[in-house]
């Protein structure tokens, strides 16, 4: 048995990109921030985020810098090789499965540059 399984909860690092290919598959792509349970650190844990179809345009509708979010999906890596050095390189990327958005409506609202109700 094999298993390959990420949770995570955190705030965006940027806004999404989101890119659409001629089959009409869409993906998209952002960085997520995750605070550890560690004194003496305020450095964030960063992951690569990558999702595809409708997740992917939830998220590219709804996630903005700073947003509040959770997901679940399989710990991927990308392999290419250096142009300058040769070298092989490699770096791990989060496959999004399931996205949650944990931010109340006021901050999804605020994050994407609208505004509330009770604001007037």
């Amino acid at each position: 048995m094999s298993l390959n399984t990420v949770t995570l909860v955190g705030r965006a690092g940027r806004d999404p990109e989101v890119k659409y290919f001629e089959s009409g598959s869409v993906v998209c792509k952002l960085t997520l921030a995750v605070d550890r349970r560690r004194k003496n650190s305020d450095e964030p844990d960063w992951f690569e985020l990558e999702a595809w179809g409708k997740t992917a345009q939830v998220m590219a509708d709804y996630v903005r810098k700073g947003s509040l979010i959770g997901v679940s999906g399989a710990l991927k890596f990308d392999y290419w090789q250096d142009r300058g050095t040769g070298a092989d390189r490699s770096k791990p990327i989060v496959r999004v499965d399931r996205l949650e958005l944990l931010g109340s409506k006021r901050d999804t609202e605020a994050a994407a540059g609208g505004y509330a109700d009770d604001e007037f």
